[in-house]
């Protein structure tokens, strides 16, 4: 990250790029400054960047291998991805484009890990 986002939609466009470009752990990173501050409140908006950092952990585990530990992290954004029906934002088509992302990243992780597992 060159610069530091300074706010949602900044974060979340940096967030994209990292997470498009197989940069997981920098993608933890677009976003825990909008996060970690906020980390207390009672928001579904803070739990949903949370969510989206948990997805990208679990991208960065199961690029080093860590089956796993993965998975749990894919399970805790998946809890919190499912407050994105419900959330009114002005930035929820900006979350929704961030989910379909994430999904179709996860498929793609999935299909390779399955891939290299059967070439064994």
């Amino acid at each position: 990250m060159a610069t530091e986002p300074t706010g949602i939609t900044e974060s979340c466009e940096a967030f994209v790029l990292s997470i498009s470009e197989g940069r997981y752990y920098d993608a933890h990173e677009d976003l825990e400054p909008l996060w970690y501050p906020r980390r207390f409140e009672d928001n579904n908006e803070v739990r949903l960047w949370k969510g989206f950092i948990n997805a990208a952990v679990s991208f960065e585990l199961a690029k080093r291998g860590r089956k796993e530990a993965s998975a749990k992290a894919w399970q805790t954004y998946l809890k919190y991805f499912s407050l994105l029906e419900n959330l009114v934002t002005p930035h929820k088509e900006l979350y929704v484009k961030i989910a379909k992302l994430l999904e179709k990243k996860h498929g793609m992780l999935c299909a390779s890990a399955a891939l290299s597992r059967t070439q064994r």
